[in-house]
């Protein structure tokens, strides 16, 4: 690396010297331009795993990103001065980069995106670059607020060192308090944040009482009625709002309308500009019946039942005959008469609003606004079945297009997709069985799943009639990436391919990690939504800000672990960083935990039944044996970060679930090296215990131990008792031992183990535990149990390949779930065992 960035060069030829284009995925060098202006400049973060992890910190300048290695990356704690390494710049096109860099190539390792937004220079930017002290403040999805970067190093240093700090204002946080390395670690690109400015951190929990506001419309600009005028659109929210500065409605789930009325005649359009007003003729006389002589309105279509909005009714009374149920909710008026209000605040062209409407109808309603704390009106949104809630900023212009002074709060995930193709259903040909699903990325359609339930008969013969008509032969996507999922009535047949031009509003439970949607139901077809709009919303909406842990941490400071030095506060926020990770492998299962009151290297303690009282711990009545207490399940971030604030440490978990508890749904082979065996013979003997369960039909997958060894587990079907699946397991492991007795043993005494593998198959009886997925482990050095793929397991190091210090960030580097069909797989026992006796 320079010492100083050389002028006379042409713009980027470091860059392109160190770099070959044919091997890297890396963006090749575009001439920059000459000048850029310091408004609106771009700034972004890349976390960067090359031989050892660090942040490279990038401003955009000139046409050119100035690039900074930093080791240790940012913090908002300005007492946390960052080294930061002046290196070459890069293309402004590099600020989207993620990816793998090969081996042998400069840089070589994984890139991802873990900040970006826009910067603003304190001062000349070009002065401060030449006095090495650049003064600036950021808008991105982590970091906002005032930086500084000062050179320290020499002119004859060999690198041109400078440092990073957070300057004291109102983002300034102590970093015993907030590390936003370690609370943060996802790429944004994968996950996006929205601005943290607009999450607001430290703004008051609640809202002021919503006062009716005077109509102020000195902002309005004279202007003839606009021919055409698109709705603002919403953005989704990752949290809720917490100022004051908000007003709160409904979400309506329906369809978007605009009303345009010139002389007193109105006519109804839809959000893609689409004229529906002979669809709607009802409507669009009661909407001139409100004697408004020039407007345009913005609202929304809704049919109630039992009060409520519901999708498939709207859409049945929009395309049938009669649609007199059919309410709309008004909610602004980007123009009234002779005056564009698009630059007048929300809250007084509100207030327009109301007055012009006066007493509402029984088709034409305002929507009206809640005067209660936002998560207090969200959970109350949510309990009545709702699909969210709309915060607008009271200030806000009217903009037609999706901003972040307009946000959606969703009580769950709901979206629309592209329907790309289409099964039917194997009792009735006629009928779709099942329809394929797709969203946009970057211009081209990418395999959502499927969804198979949500219509009736009538409904399916509408679809399979429809789809039928713009069928084709092959899939709008790479049809590879469509996996098979367990063939149910519905579903059974093979595919057919469709143009993607229909788009289906969807409900489902969750994203997988691979992007496909986890129990979808159908909830009726878009017609109001082009097909090429269609791209995957980032969440539903967390009632409260991710950061605001309910739980208290008492004794953040203690040291649980001296040799790594790891303390309290480390392993919550470890257990709160990988919790979306973590809570599959927990939720529903009784398990043990080990306990560590003064660190792991005093007294641990076990505990399974609730003598300690852990909130948010589930408690389950289970007659396993005469007298046995209940049994505990951690199911829930609240329950995982308690249980780590009363000082767990491990999580070992049951075979099976509270609701089949004498049914395990898998069979665990633990292997245990004995004293004196190589790494490499560990290794092997995992790939020995691999193979043979292939031979018995058996799919298994894999993960280190948090220790010296590896955990080999197979997903069953939960159909046998412990009593035959722990035999299974052991006529396992006593054929491994007769095959193959050099290398394997059932014996767990430390004589029996020396120089061989211990395969322990009580693991699998009834009550016998394992240790979790993702838990870490009371020793030295706190190790991590980490699901791996078959694929990784020669390049381990070890069982203890991950601590609590490592392991979050190896995570935020990986963009797919190793054990992604684990989840989707039951298998039977049944051939394994007549194969193996």
């Amino acid at each position: 690396m320079a010492a100083r960035s050389d002028r006379t060069r042409p713009p980027l030829a470091r860059y392109q010297q160190n770099r070959d284009f044919k091997v890297t995925p890396e963006p090749a060098p575009q001439v920059p331009s000459p000048s850029t202006p310091v408004k609106g400049l771009s700034f972004v973060i890349q976390k960067h795993w090359a031989r050892r992890l660090h942040y490279d910190f990038r401003l955009e300048l000139d046409g050119v990103l100035l690039s900074w290695a930093v080791p240790k990356g940012p913090s908002y704690d300005p007492k946390e001065k960052r080294m930061a390494i002046h290196v070459e710049d890069h293309p402004v096109s590099y600020a989207d980069f993620e990816g793998t860099i090969p081996p042998k190539q400069y840089g070589a390792g994984t890139v991802i995106v873990w900040d970006r937004g826009t910067w603003e220079p304190v001062g000349d930017p070009h002065d401060g670059m030449k006095a090495g002290k650049l003064v600036f403040r950021l808008h991105g999805e982590k970091l906002a607020g005032l930086w500084e970067l000062v050179r320290i190093s020499r002119p004859e240093d060999r690198q041109d060192q400078w440092m990073l700090f957070k300057k004291r204002d109102e983002w300034a946080q102590p970093l015993a308090q907030y590390d936003v390395i370690k609370a943060l670690p996802d790429s944004v690109a994968g996950k996006p944040l929205g601005l943290v400015e607009e999450r607001a951190p430290g703004a008051t929990a609640g809202m002021s009482p919503v006062t009716e506001p005077e109509i102020d419309l000195s902002l309005a600009v004279n202007s003839d009625l606009p021919a055409t005028l698109e709705p603002q659109l919403a953005t989704l929210a990752t949290s809720l709002p917490k100022d004051d500065g908000w007003v709160v409605e409904t979400k309506f789930d329906g369809y978007r309308m605009m009303a345009r009325i010139d002389r007193g005649r109105a006519r109804l359009f839809t959000r893609g500009g689409h004229d529906w007003t002979s669809k709607l003729k009802r409507l669009a006389s009661d909407v001139e019946k409100l004697g408004i002589t020039e407007a345009w309105l913005d609202g929304e279509l809704v049919v109630l039942k039992d009060g409520l909005p519901d999708f498939n009714a709207l859409q049945n009374a929009i395309t049938g005959p009669r649609n007199e149920n059919i309410v709309y909710f008004l909610f602004d008026v980007p123009y009234w008469d002779g005056q564009d209000l698009r630059k007048v605040p929300l809250t007084s062209r509100r207030a327009l609003l109301e007055q012009l409407i006066g007493e509402p109808t029984e088709r034409i309603r305002i929507s009206q606004h809640f005067d209660a704390p936002p998560a207090q009106v969200f959970q109350a949104a949510c309990d009545l079945g709702l699909e969210g809630l709309m915060f607008k900023r009271r200030d806000a212009p009217y903009v037609s297009t999706r901003t972040q002074t307009w946000l959606k709060a969703k009580c769950r995930l709901r979206q629309e997709f592209v329907i790309c193709g289409f099964t039917s259903r194997s009792a009735a040909s006629q009928e779709v069985g099942s329809l394929l699903l797709g969203y946009h990325v970057d211009g081209r359609l990418r395999h959502a799943g499927s969804v198979g339930t949500g219509w009736d008969a009538r409904t399916a013969r509408d679809l399979w009639t429809r789809l039928t008509a713009v069928e084709v032969p092959s899939a709008p996507f790479d049809a590879k990436a469509v996996k098979p999922g367990r063939r149910t009535t519905r579903t059974a047949g093979n595919a057919h391919w469709v143009q993607p031009l229909l788009v289906a509003e969807v409900a489902f439970a969750e994203w997988t990690r691979d992007g496909h949607v986890r129990h979808a139901s159908f909830k009726g077809l878009r017609t109001d939504k082009p097909a090429g709009d269609i791209t995957r919303e980032a969440a539903r909406t967390a009632a409260a800000a991710p950061a605001a842990n309910p739980v208290k941490i008492t004794n953040p400071d203690r040291v649980i672990d001296p040799m790594a030095g790891i303390t309290k506060l480390d392993l919550v926020r470890y257990y709160e960083s990988v919790a979306d990770w973590m809570l599959p492998h927990l939720k529903d299962r009784p398990l043990s935990m080990v306990r560590a009151p003064n660190g792991i290297t005093e007294e641990l303690f076990f505990q399974k039944h609730p003598e300690t009282r852990m909130p948010g711990l589930k408690e389950h009545e289970a007659n396993v044996w005469p007298g046995h207490g209940a049994l505990l399940t951690v199911d829930t971030l609240d329950a995982l970060v308690s249980a780590a604030q009363m000082n767990v440490v491990e999580f070992h978990v049951w075979n099976s679930t509270v609701k089949r508890l004498d049914k395990p749904d898998r069979v665990i082979f633990d292997l245990d090296p004995g004293e004196g065996l190589k790494w490499l013979e560990v290794q092997e003997a995992a790939l020995l215990v691999h193979t043979l369960l292939t031979e018995l039909g058996l799919k298994a997958w894999l993960k280190t131990s948090g220790g010296k060894g590896l955990h080999i587990v197979v997903p069953l079907a939960p159909r046998l008792d412990y009593e035959a699946v722990k035999g299974f397991s052991r006529a396992f492991v006593q054929h491994l031992v007769r095959t193959i007795p050099e290398r394997f043993t059932a014996k767990s005494g430390l004589s029996n183990r020396q120089g061989k593998v211990f395969v322990d198959y009580l693991r699998n009886g009834m009550g016998q535990t394992t240790v979790a997925a993702f838990s870490a482990r009371a020793r030295p050095g706190m190790g991590v149990s980490m699901p791996v793929t078959w694929e990784q397991l020669m390049s381990l190091k070890s069982g203890l390949q991950w601590t609590v210090a490592t392991a979050r960030e190896y995570l935020s580097f990986q963009t797919e779930d190793p054990w992604h069909d684990y989840w989707s797989t039951r298998q039977l026992l049944t051939a394994a065992m007549k194969r193996l006796s």
